[in-house]
C-alpha cells in the first residue's frame, strides 16, 4: 500500500507539474486557468481527485505504521548505529521529510483548493483569477521560501522512494537496479528543477519589476 499510493502520487506530480508550467506561457494566466476550470468539470477528474486525498492519508497512516512496527521490532536499540555505512541519508530521513512535505501540502490546500474549490472566493466571475491567486501566493516571500524548501525536501524524497516502490512492488533486481537507481536520481532533479522554478522565477520576477504572466502579451 505504502509503494502504491506512492507511485500514484508520483503520477500526480507529473501531471500537476505540467499543468502549473503553463503558467510560463506569457498569456496572462489563460491556458493556466482554462485547464484548471475544464478538469474540475469532468468527472473522472472529481474521481481520481477523490482517490489522490485518499492516497495521500494512506500514505500517511502506513509510514506511520510501519514506523511503529520498526521501533517495536528493536525495542533496545543498538550500542553502536552508524547507518551511514549501510544507508543513504534520503532513506534515513524519510519520516522527516515527508512531515515537511505533508505540512506544505495542508498550506498549500489552504491556500488554493480552499478559497477555488470550498469558499468560492477565487476564479469566478469578477473575482481574481486562479493563476493571479497563485502568483500572489508566489510573490509572497515567506510562501516562496517555504515552497523552495518544500520542495527541496520533496527531490530528496523521492530519490529514495521511487526506487524503494519498485523494490518493494518486486520489479526490480541486481541487473536493473541502477538503471531504476539513475530514474529514480533524474526524476528527483525534474520534480526539484520543476516545481523548484516557479517561486523562484515569479519572486525574482516580482523584485525586478517583471510581470512574468504577462511576458508574451
Amino acid at each position: 500500500m505504502m509503494a502504491l499510493s506512492g507511485l500514484f502520487l508520483i503520477l500526480f506530480l507529473l501531471e500537476h507539474l505540467y499543468t502549473n508550467v503553463t503558467l510560463f506561457f506569457g498569456d496572462g494566466g489563460v491556458e493556466f486557468d482554462e485547464t484548471s476550470h475544464s478538469m474540475v468539470r469532468m468527472i473522472i477528474i472529481r474521481i481520481i481527485e477523490i482517490i489522490l486525498f485518499l492516497a495521500i492519508l494512506i500514505h500517511v497512516a502506513q509510514a506511520l505504521l510501519l514506523t511503529r512496527e520498526n521501533n517495536e521490532a528493536r525495542p533496545i536499540k543498538y550500542t553502536l548505529n552508524d547507518g551511514g555505512k549501510t544507508s543513504s541519508w534520503n532513506s534515513r530521513n524519510m519520516g522527516f521529510t515527508g512531515s515537511v512535505i505533508f505540512f506544505f501540502i495542508v498550506v498549500h490546500l489552504y491556500n488554493f483548493f480552499l478559497p477555488y474549490r470550498i469558499t468560492g472566493t477565487v476564479g469566478g466571475v469578477g473575482q481574481e483569477t486562479i493563476s493571479v491567486n497563485v502568483v500572489h501566493a508566489l510573490e509572497n516571500p515567506v510562501y516562496a521560501l517555504l515552497y523552495l524548501i518544500s520542495v527541496i525536501f520533496l527531490a530528496f524524497h523521492l530519490r529514495h522512494a521511487l526506487a524503494s516502490a519498485f523494490h518493494t512492488l518486486g520489479l526490480s533486481n541486481k541487473k536493473y537496479m541502477p538503471i531504476l537507481d539513475k530514474v529514480s536520481l533524474g526524476f528527483s532533479i525534474l520534480i526539484g528543477v520543476g516545481f523548484g522554478s516557479f517561486p523562484i522565477l515569479f519572486y525574482g520576477a516580482k523584485l525586478l519589476h517583471k510581470d512574468l504572466l504577462n511576458w508574451a502579451l
